[in-house]
């Protein structure tokens, strides 16, 4: 029987650096400690007086002279001893020691055994060196063999037998439409025989398409998990190492364990970090394209019907090489998008199934409250709901928890200590309340869900949050206008009830800028350019707006028009504001005794004064 505890316990591999300062220490060691003291002598320090009566009774056999000391060497019961005395004026001395054929001299030739010092100084690092780089070499070779890539998991990619972590697309929710296009994957590698006698060859490469933390990683495992085949996983930076021509090994070496391995699934995470464009410049990462070069090659090589399928995901198709795209290689793109509204409720429930709830948990509610929220965030929220149950004492968690996690993570835990004064918090209320007065006065707006003049630790003073009724897919020209006008509420507000202008209004400047300007450049919303692209490229799921497509003067116009449609904007708010100064007063006031009201309590005041 095998021993079991700690025995089976493997030690981590030593690396290349604990070897160098191994050397380094020892070098050190013998350089400082045991070479002094091997080839020193050790001196004693006499009196004059000393040092003469040793001439006199011939025990004195060498003298070295100097101006500070005088060194000399005794021999008395065949023990050689080493003395030192000061330098005293007495010219009779060199006589008295030529008399008694004492030899002296300036300095005292050292011989110390040369064999000796060539040995330590030179023989033993090289020595040292020697057995270190033999031993690295053999731990290289271990980790580069045939093994590298085993089941163990001591290779480049992670493997994931069917019976040990298994994921399916029951874990995998809002995003139907991926496993549609996934399904003949997991039919072909449970049954290929129905493909291959009609003639049809599966995809070699499936590319997943999406923002980060749509559930990549997770869509790939469960497509294992449901054709029941190992999982390879790997990230497209572990392929490029310092050392040349890894990167391609490492890719070798991948795919034969694969086909030994097959039927299986490769996935490749970010494989954007090997798979860019090749621009042909000297300059480029020639390692990289290398890899690069190498995974075409190996694509190429291996036939459909092996049963080896490559997966692979990336959030930047648009910098992905040609070569890698076409196909032969990755036959199909897969495109997983932000949840809708029904796939945010599918994925909170998947999450909410995880831990104890309390009675029924609005879950349409937290949906409309999170759109645009990925898998990732809408799973973070549920656990900092569970966070917060706890934390409060409760042990279940409830639709309020929540909707507190929601806020949390959209504008940051509450400042318990932050304290403002009784005008900034007067300037805070009628900010957020000229927010939401304009919102309500608008058809077709957004109803608002939760007013807060409480201070965020994201450092926002307060905020108005608006809850969308429905889904929306298309954002007409009159959405953007009032969702402009909302955005300016708050500065108008600032003028009309104090006549200033405050910083806290930046955040909505930006927003504001960033969807007028939109308007114009992108979504041919533009009353003088009409349906003219102005900026093109970027990456929507990364968030890069790309670059404007145009000449200086064009350019300048642009911002022109993205002012002038502000502006409109802004004076729409004040007009609305002011025709509704009265009700704006009272809605402030009761914001600033209760500090957070909700969107009932808003609208009852609201129908209240009319």
């Amino acid at each position: 029987m095998e021993s079991t505890g700690s025995n089976n316990k493997k030690k981590p591999p030593r690396t290349l650096l604990y070897y160098y300062g191994l050397v380094f220490l020892t070098v050190l060691l013998f350089n400082w400690l045991i070479m002094p003291m091997l080839l020193s002598r050790q001196v004693t320090t006499a009196n004059y007086s000393d040092f003469i009566d040793a001439v006199e009774s011939g025990q004195v056999k060498q003298v070295q002279f100097s101006d500070t000391e005088i060194r000399y060497i005794t021999e008395e019961g065949g023990y050689i001893r080493y003395f030192k005395t000061g330098v005293v004026d007495n010219p009779q001395l060199p006589q008295m020691l030529q008399e008694r054929g004492i030899t002296y001299t300036a300095e005292i030739p050292e011989t110390p055994n040369l064999l000796l010092t060539i040995l330590l100084s030179y023989g033993l690092p090289i020595l040292i060196f020697s057995l270190i780089g033999r031993q690295v070499s053999k731990n290289m070779t271990a980790r580069m063999g045939a093994g590298g890539l085993n089941i163990h998991g001591r290779g480049v990619a992670k493997v994931y037998k069917p019976d040990t972590d298994k994921k399916t697309f029951a874990d995998v929710a809002g995003q139907e439409e991926a496993k549609e296009a996934l399904q003949e994957i997991i039919d072909y590698l449970n049954d290929p025989k129905i493909y291959e006698e009609i003639g049809a060859k599966c995809p070699k490469g499936v590319l997943l398409v999406g923002p980060p933390g749509t559930g990549k990683t997770l869509m790939a495992k469960a497509v294992a998990g449901e054709a029941n085949v190992p999982f390879f996983s790997i990230s497209g930076s572990e392929f490029v190492e310092m050392f040349v021509g890894r990167g391609a090994a490492k890719v070798r070496e991948l795919f034969d364990e694969a086909n030994k391995q097959a039927p299986c699934i490769v996935f490749i995470d970010e494989i954007d970090t090997i798979g860019k464009k090749r621009d042909g410049q000297i300059s480029g990462n020639d390692e990289r394209e290398q890899t690069l070069n190498q995974l075409l090659t190996e694509m190429d090589g291996f036939e459909s019907n092996k049963g080896v399928i490559i997966l692979a995901a990336t959030n930047r198709p648009e910098i992905l090489d040609p070569a890698l795209l076409r196909p032969g290689r990755f036959d199909r793109q897969v495109r997983m998008e932000l949840p809708d509204l029904k796939g945010r409720e599918d994925i909170l429930r998947v999450h909410l199934a995880k831990v104890k709830t309390e009675g029924t948990i609005d879950v349409n509610l937290i949906a409309r409250m999170t759109a645009g929220a990925s898998g990732a965030q809408l799973a973070n929220i549920v656990n900092e709901a569970a966070l917060r149950a706890v934390r409060l004492g409760g042990r279940q968690v409830s639709t309020s928890d929540l909707v507190e996690s929601v806020e949390t993570v959209i504008a940051g835990a509450e400042k318990k200590n932050a304290i403002l004064s009784e005008e900034e918090k007067r300037i805070v209320a009628y900010h957020e309340i000229g927010h939401a007065l304009v919102a309500a006065k608008q058809s077709g707006a957004a109803p608002v869900q939760k007013i807060t003049i409480v201070p965020r630790t994201s450092g926002a003073l307060g905020y108005t949050m608006q809850v969308e009724e429905e889904e929306k897919s298309l954002v007409s020209k009159d959405d953007a206008l009032q969702k402009l006008e909302v955005l300016c509420g708050g500065r108008a507000a600032e003028e009309v009830v104090f006549d200033i202008i405050t910083t806290g209004a930046s955040n909505d400047i930006e927003r504001a800028t960033e969807i007028a300007r939109n308007m114009v450049t992108r979504y041919g919303m533009s009353e003088n350019f009409g349906m003219m692209a102005l900026q093109t490229g970027g990456n929507s799921y990364l968030g890069h707006s790309g670059q404007m497509n145009c000449s200086q003067e064009t350019a300048r116009l642009v911002d022109e028009e993205v002012r002038d449609i502000i502006r409109k904007a802004y004076t729409n708010a004040k007009t609305v504001l002011a025709e509704n100064r009265e009700i704006m007063d009272r809605l402030a006031a009761y914001l600033i005794e209760k500090e957070t009201i909700t969107g009932e309590e808003f609208m009852k005041i609201l129908g209240e004064a009319a």
